[in-house]
């Protein structure tokens, strides 16, 4: 299990081109908002203001290109459990922040459902790179909670985590489809009695 502990040390990355960030910002935008098998190279070319020769020497075709999406995704989120972490070193507050955090990313950012589970439902081959790295970011995720949820003594962590996971993806589908502040509001009511339940 991947936790924040036992993650491998990333080396530093070297700053993208221009051409990398735009293209990865039109890929990023219009594969969460349209869809990826929606979304041709031509389009993101032209959202990007580059030329086809540029996306593929920066991403060799489309599949890299979703890789690169899907890895931006992967480090917000990454990021903001590092900003929890350095904010507090209390861990029933480390707690408190992780609840207040999904909660906010339902209501603000991702607005259209989860990126991951929208990119797994367009890509079914539970073989490929693709759910590969999907399939990493979820076994991080889910890792990083049944952290928070042991540091903060509560019992059963790792059921603790599954149900905080499970809950926010239907609350991430639940704000697209009902409401984003409906969906983040009923995310923290019901995670904070999973807690309260688990308390020793």
């Amino acid at each position: 299990m991947t936790t924040p502990e036992n993650t491998p040390p990333r080396a530093p990355a070297k700053r993208p081109s221009p051409a990398r960030e735009k293209l990865l910002d039109a890929a990023t935008r219009l594969f969460y908002e349209e869809g990826i098998h929606s979304v041709g190279v031509d389009r993101i070319i032209e959202e990007a203001g580059v030329t086809r020769a540029t996306l593929y020497k920066q991403f060799a075709g489309k599949e890299n290109l979703v890789l690169a999406y899907l890895q931006g995704e992967d480090a917000a989120i990454r990021g903001l459990f590092d900003g929890a972490l350095q904010a507090t070193s209390d861990p029933q507050q480390l707690l408190e922040l992780t609840i207040e955090g999904v909660a906010a990313d339902v209501r603000e950012r991702h607005t259209r459902g989860c990126p991951f589970i929208n990119a797994a439902a367009e890509f079914p081959d539970g073989s490929g790179p693709v759910r590969g790295l999907i399939d990493e970011h979820r076994s991080w995720f889910r890792g990083v909670l049944e952290q928070v949820a042991a540091g903060a003594g509560l019992r059963e962590p790792r059921d603790v985590a599954a149900s905080l996971v499970l809950l926010r993806d239907a609350a991430l589908v639940g704000g697209y489809l009902d409401g984003q502040d409906r969906a983040a509001d009923a995310f923290a009511r019901t995670a904070r009695s999973i807690v309260a339940a688990h308390r020793p």
